[in-house]
């Protein structure tokens, strides 16, 4: 049933309450009670659906990415999108895959851990077969990749890693690289069985093959980036540029103004007697000895300790230390 009811549902409604049918005092008390939701810990939600939202417009990206990539490949269009984005237990992950399929794993340097891609063998061979110049009808007898087929294969998707840097730069630039090509999800340890992992599905079709593309990252490899991955941070053009970039700006602009810097060499006490007859030739006798450090200011405030010198015969004063308060105090 829908949320708004119909005329001819009120009217039942109504008709149920007049005869007797429905207690309302009952339906109040039901309404009242509290409701105990089933929560599952071995699958632990630990994505929101914000997260989910953006990830899947990050990976959405991914897929025109590897498209534009794969067309000049394979001199034809293949048709990639993405179907499903999902969290579930690794376990769970790697039970739903076949036995025998092609799998890809990424480190996602400066991220801990790394990434999984697993592709269906029929894509797979669908996809070296065009690249070879065949017409990729299959279907295939699925088996190992030989050789030669992990070669070809492994200079099909040599880019993988830039691609997956420019679909991630707007959260983090990511380092990706590739370490291993894997046939057995088994012999795949990624993480703890029960550790929950971001699982993109994506669809991909060559010719008249079609199969399915896993992305699998754990969660602890996403976590120091969770929270970015808002509508606001990847949508907003600010947020795009990072907070880092605009400090950058900031110190920058901060750094072009001009402030006004002198040297305090010592100090005396004179009456004002002594003031007024001074004459040009007197020397006044400072408290501070020539190897006790003089006080540098910045715009009338302490900030240094300088020793007085020359270089390349200009007075000069060196900078030996910060000034702190507390230190010129005792």
């Amino acid at each position: 049933m829908s949320d708004v009811l119909s005329q001819s549902e009120i009217d039942a409604l109504l008709y149920a309450i007049r005869t007797g049918e429905i207690d309302p005092a009952s339906e109040q008390r039901d309404h009242d009670q509290p409701r105990v939701r089933v929560y599952d810990f071995r699958r632990a939600m630990r994505f929101s659906k914000d997260h989910l939202r953006v990830l899947r417009r990050m990976h959405e990206h991914f897929c025109r990415l590897l498209t534009s990539h794969l067309s000049g490949q394979l001199r034809s269009v293949p048709q990639i999108q993405v179907e499903s984005v999902d969290q579930v237990p690794y376990d769970e992950f790697i039970r739903s895959i076949p036995p025998l399929t092609v799998l890809q794993l990424y480190d996602m340097h400066p991220l801990e851990g790394r990434m999984v891609m697993e592709m269906n063998p029929q894509v797979v061979f669908a996809m070296l077969d065009k690249y070879m110049g065949g017409d990729s009808a299959g279907p295939y007898r699925v088996r190992e990749l030989t050789d030669i087929e992990v070669i070809l294969f492994r200079r099909l998707f040599e880019q993988m890693p830039s691609i997956l840097a420019e679909a991630w730069k707007t959260v983090i630039d990511l380092d990706p690289a590739f370490v291993s090509l894997e046939s057995n999800p088994q012999f795949l340890q990624l993480t703890t069985p029960n550790e929950t992992v971001l699982v993109v599905t994506i669809s991909l079709r060559v010719g008249e093959t079609s199969g399915l593309i896993n992305l699998c990252i754990p969660h602890a490899t996403i976590e120091p980036v969770l929270s970015k991955l808002s509508n606001r941070y990847y949508m907003d053009p600010a947020f795009q540029r990072g907070k880092r970039q605009v400090n950058d700006e900031l110190r920058a602009k901060l750094l072009s103004v001009p402030v006004d810097v002198r040297v305090e060499l010592g100090q005396a006490d004179l009456t004002v007697r002594e003031i007024l007859d001074l004459c040009e030739g007197d020397t006044i006798v400072l408290r501070q000895t020539i190897r006790d450090p003089a006080l540098v200011y910045v715009d009338g405030r302490p900030a240094f300790w300088g020793s007085v010198g020359k270089r390349n015969r200009v007075y000069a004063v060196k900078i030996v230390g910060q000034w702190e308060a507390d230190a010129d105090r005792g």
